[in-house]
């Protein structure tokens, strides 16, 4: 089956709304206009941004998709410094990273917490992205499979098959994010094939055939096209080398060969 790839670029708590638009206009001015015809592109940029590069790709008609970084679970209420699933579906988001490492390992984000979010995003009309991965030591303890099988469990309890066929998967290795070293292709398409045969087994084959799953884990230009080039990796989410558009550029080119 034929899944077209998505690259999602990550600037996590990187550019100001006036840096955003014009990283954004330059991206798009170095991509080739039938490139789109071949993959999907999402900017997850900082809440304070995604205004301004909503309303710049929905001016200029840009073949770019608005994506964000996290979001809570309720529609409303007390939750201070929290961005409710509705506000982002009226500014046209259409995927929401979740359950990303940084979000685990640093606020405490739980399984049961990423398993909610998934159904409000879902809810809203978007697309959750679903972060995995493993540490070092979890990786040195040959307990690859079991750490990141048991998040992918947790985070789709309760989906429908047809649900769990539109969303994203991203393995990122948690020892590889930020740190300049990445998982082998081969390693990185073992992973992921573990991870499509555990969604087989939870479902079914057009289910599992369906679902798109991104690599993640210090991405480049350099990398890009032997990573995506595996069977079972169907894009890339991006850290660092999406806050360069002329990397970026080259990474998203590379990728579709």
């Amino acid at each position: 089956m034929t899944r077209k790839p998505l690259i999602s670029g990550n600037w996590k708590m990187n550019l100001n709304h006036f840096e955003a638009i014009q990283t954004v206009q330059k991206l798009h001015y170095l991509l080739p206009k039938d490139i789109f015809e071949q993959i999907d592109v999402s900017i997850h940029p900082p809440f304070t941004d995604i205004r301004s590069v909503q309303t710049l790709i929905d001016s200029e008609d840009l073949d770019l998709r608005v994506g964000a970084q996290h979001c809570h679970w309720e529609d409303s209420g007390a939750f201070t410094g929290e961005v409710a699933p509705v506000f982002l579906e009226k500014l046209n988001v259409e995927y929401v990273v979740v359950g990303h490492s940084e979000r685990r390992e640093i606020f405490g984000e739980t399984d049961e917490m990423v398993n909610k979010k998934v159904a409000a995003i879902q809810q809203h009309g978007m697309t959750p992205i679903v972060c995995c991965g493993e540490t070092l030591a979890e990786r040195e303890a040959g307990e690859t499979e079991t750490k990141v099988l048991g998040q992918i469990e947790a985070a789709l309890a309760g989906r429908s098959n047809e649900q769990i066929a539109v969303l994203v998967v991203a393995y990122e290795p948690i020892w590889a994010i930020g740190t300049g070293q990445t998982a082998t292709a081969d390693d990185a398409q073992s992973v992921c094939h573990a991870i499509r045969e555990r969604v087989r087994d939870l479902t079914d084959d057009a289910t599992a055939d369906a679902l798109r799953v991104q690599y993640g884990g210090s991405v480049k230009a350099g990398n890009a096209a032997e990573l995506m080039g595996q069977p079972d990796i169907d894009g890339a989410l991006v850290g660092g080398a999406s806050l360069d558009p002329d990397e970026f550029a080259r990474l998203i080119q590379f990728s579709v060969g």
